[in-house]
């Protein structure tokens, strides 16, 4: 089935090459590109009857600054202007763009770009008042200003793209000949950026990065090395190389990517060069899971797949040995194994290039998952001294703090609904704008849950939603962060529905599982909890007039009357 998001290209320019890009890949998940008539972007993007609309999902809206800012094109051409006219213009156009963000669940507008070649006036371009440079600066800083306040405009750095391009990224000739504005390479690069931006919106960015130890976070063989003689850190360059990847590695879990490493080594001798090397910048704390032993690494990385209860999908694999780069990548397609340099230094940039890990928000706990995953192992030992699953469930002190959804967890919300695959009644995807113009109807709540335990804050983790409909309401949303399924939540966000559809007083209440490739853990938990309708088996029916019960391990409470 192809599930390609229906893409529009506004521009001043002829962007047929871009759209040719972006449609050059055979991915059913990718993008379905089109171009508007080019030359009239203001009335593209302010009329939304026009045909090239129908069906649109996201836009791009890539302009050159005086194709749509006269007071810019003036000043290119030596006319004295106020700057201040100039971004009054800016603003202007940003009204024009925040109306056609209104009709679509995206919108990427690349920054205002100048060739390389035009030098303005000179040296002194960015100091005089008439200096197109430093007029351009404040025209992309004045953007970056209206668009912050628009949810579903991201702003893209095409002067990346021009980089790629070289010295002919903007070549005379190709404007004169075809009203083409940028080399073959910047629209390649832009398409490249345009098509990670949209797979991130669905939730697809990559979520764990599993390493290997041996010359990939140091240099050398710590089993015959030893500690004291691999390369890391100091005034070695290659050891430098790899502090620097390891510092590179440290932002991404900053970024709510999880690490972890599988390796053959003897583990005793690698976790201790781990915690006790002076210029480790990542620790043991820092991995959510390791398998550290001489088995094949696609078996290692399978398990510790399961053991985090994310998907392959989420995984990408660093290893600097090309031999067990292809074994994983034939074993276990699913897994991103980037092809990974032979030059140490260039380790860092080749993970800084990497477009997998991008995600259209951040949150507090994004910053926090590493350490929520770190504790998650101590919930694990705790497990394996208690003689059932019950029995240990209760010694967790689980307590859900239910709350409606608002200004303050409103982003952390929009994140589960994007991005959570496998606990996922319906896997609907919404921007934060159709998620609130949905809301707006009386008939329909959702409701956030925040889960800790004894261990410590797991943060907001579950989201479950429904609407009246005549007798019955309807279960729309029920979405539980992997990390925290089986734990008997799942058990208490149900009875949170039973509770308040009880009392809206109708009489039943209705789940309609739609079926993905990955989320028969949601399929597997309605079985066991609704009775199935005898005419549909993805569709469970609860009589409400049966009392709601909550599970006995797990206390939930209220966020400031919440329930009502």
């Amino acid at each position: 089935m192809n599930n390609k998001q229906k893409l529009l290209i506004v521009s001043d320019f002829n962007a047929d090459n871009l759209s040719a890009y972006l449609n050059a890949d055979q991915d059913t998940q990718g993008v379905d590109a089109r171009t508007a008539p080019f030359g009239q972007p203001a009335q593209v993007l302010l009329d939304g009857s026009m045909a090239c609309w129908e069906d649109v999902r996201l836009a791009v809206v890539w302009t050159r600054p005086e194709g749509v800012i006269d007071g810019f094109r003036r000043l290119s051409q030596g006319e004295p202007i106020f700057q201040s006219e100039i971004l009054d213009q800016v603003d202007q156009w940003c009204v024009i763009l925040q109306s056609a963000a209104e009709r679509v669940n995206a919108i990427f507008v690349p920054l205002w770009t100048i060739p390389a070649w035009d030098r303005g006036l000179g040296f002194i371009d960015l100091k005089h008042e008439q200096g197109i440079a430093a007029a351009l600066m404040k025209m992309n800083a004045r953007l970056l200003d209206n668009l912050a306040k628009v949810p579903n405009a991201y702003p893209l750095d095409a002067t990346r793209w021009l980089r790629s391009g070289g010295e002919s990224a903007a070549a005379a000739k190709l404007w004169y000949l075809g009203k083409i504005p940028f080399a073959n390479p910047v629209f390649m690069e832009a398409a490249k950026e345009i098509k990670a931006a949209s797979q991130s919106l669905l939730g697809a960015g990559r979520k764990l990065v599993i390493l290997d130890l041996d010359d990939t976070l140091w240099g050398g063989i710590i089993g015959d090395d030893g500690i004291d003689g691999v390369k890391l850190g100091g005034h070695d360059p290659v050891g430098e190389a790899f502090f620097d990847f390891q510092t590179a590695l440290r932002t991404l879990l900053r970024r709510g990517i999880l690490l972890a490493i599988v390796s053959k080594n003897e583990e005793s001798v690698a976790l201790h060069a781990i915690e006790n090397h002076p210029e480790m910048v990542l620790k043991k704390e820092n991995f959510a899971a390791w398998r550290i032993n001489w088995n094949d690494k696609a078996a290692n990385v399978i398990e510790v797949v399961e053991e985090l209860n994310l998907g392959l999908q989420s995984v990408v694999f660093i290893d600097d040995n090309p031999a067990e780069r292809d074994r994983v990548r034939e074993a276990l397609p699913e897994v991103f194994v980037p092809d990974w340099p032979k030059d140490k230094t260039q380790y860092t940039t080749t993970l800084k290039s990497l477009s997998c890990f991008d995600q259209p928000t951040l949150s507090g706990e994004d910053a926090a998952r590493s350490k929520l995953y770190a504790v998650e192992r101590e919930r694990r030992s705790s497990q394996a001294s208690v003689a059932s699953v019950d029995d240990w469930l209760k010694t967790l002190n689980v307590k859900v703090t239910c709350e409606v959804v608002n200004d303050q967890n409103m982003q952390r919300t929009i994140q589960l609904l994007n991005k959570t695959n496998q606990m996922n009644l319906t896997t609907r995807r919404l921007t934060e704008q159709e998620l609130r113009d949905w809301l707006a109807d009386e008939r329909r709540q959702l409701w956030t849950m925040r889960i800790s335990d004894k261990f410590g804050d797991l943060g907001l983790t579950g989201i479950c939603s429904m609407q009246v409909q005549g007798d019955e309401a309807q279960v729309v949303d029920f979405i539980l962060s992997c990390r925290v399924m089986g734990r008997k939540i799942e058990e208490a966000m149900l009875a949170i529905l039973q509770q308040n559809a009880q009392r809206r007083g109708v009489t039943k209440l209705v789940a309609q599982y739609l079926p993905t490739q990955k989320n028969n853990p949601c399929l597997t938990f309605f079985q066991k909890a609704m009775a199935p309708c005898p005419s549909d088996e993805n569709r469970f029916v609860f009589d409400l007039l049966e009392p709601s019960t909550f599970p006995e391990c797990v206390t939930v409470a209220d966020g400031a009357e919440n329930h009502e």
